[in-house]
């Protein structure tokens, strides 16, 4: 039997779930802290499949929407809140690594996931790699300020090992909303982990690189993670050959140090 529920609450439920459809989002899943069976909601005369939550675990039935970026990325942090969706909050992170940059930005770099030093000041690539990051923003003739900056996770995995799969899917969705609050005319997926997560396929980074994919609506391209670079400087050349590409797309020019 479907369980009954206040029509308004209902119906802000109804707007929020068409919100998360639209950005492709199309399962939920609650944890229960009782054990109780899910149970079906009805929505529109159709029963939907939603999990029993505890109350504490219950999202508030405004919908955080705005046409405004600011205001928009200002309620989906609100949203995160002190995350505990996944198990990560209990392995050692300290802060969420929201995300850092101009929300009205037509370039976006999108990483895997914080490292420590992300962890601890609370800024995406603020490391050794976030330094060789914006060495290459600024060859671009970028500054980080005119450009954002976001991971697929918003928690450092312990020891920084690779997101797995569960936390890339409770996660990304709230990435999804970033993207669709900016809505930049471009993105760069730094690395394998990023890359492979936004765009749902498992290929090896020669086959994504050097090429744009469209990412709803949005042109994306694949390049080295910084993090990688900095092991294997040799790449340094290909992934300039990458983010001329964005370069060319965007209608920029490199400064002339950087073109020499």
């Amino acid at each position: 039997m479907a369980q009954m529920i206040d029509p308004e609450i209902r119906q802000a439920l109804t707007a929020r779930i068409r919100f998360y459809n639209e950005l492709g989002i199309y399962d939920f899943y609650r944890r229960s802290g009782s054990g109780d069976a899910a149970h079906p909601i009805e929505q529109d005369n159709q029963p939907m499949p939603i999990a029993m939550m505890s109350a504490a675990e219950t999202p508030s039935p405004v919908i955080t929407t705005s046409t405004d970026p600011v205001e928009a990325l200002r309620l989906i942090r609100e949203d995160i809140g002190d995350c505990t969706r996944c198990p990560l909050h209990k392995q050692g992170r300290k802060q969420i690594v929201f995300g850092v940059g101009n929300p009205h930005a037509d370039l976006m770099f999108i990483g895997e996931a914080p490292g420590a030093d992300e962890d601890m000041q609370g800024e995406p690539f603020v490391g050794r790699s976030g330094q060789l990051l914006t060495n290459m923003i600024k060859a671009m003739g970028l500054s980080r300020e005119q450009v954002y900056i976001a991971n697929i996770i918003k928690c450092r995995p312990p020891g920084n090992r690779a997101p797995e799969r569960e936390e890339c899917a409770t996660c990304s969705p709230f990435l999804m909303r970033q993207i669709e609050a900016i809505q930049p005319k471009a993105i760069v997926a730094l690395g394998a982990v990023a890359a492979k997560t936004l765009l749902a396929i498992n290929a090896p980074m020669i086959e994504l690189r050097g090429r744009w994919f469209d990412f709803r609506g949005t042109r994306l391209a694949v390049t080295y993670h910084p993090a990688f670079l900095l092991r294997d400087p040799r790449q340094k050349k290909e992934t300039w050959k990458d983010l001329q590409m964005v370069m060319q797309e965007l209608g920029l020019k490199a400064p002339a140090k950087a073109a020499e």
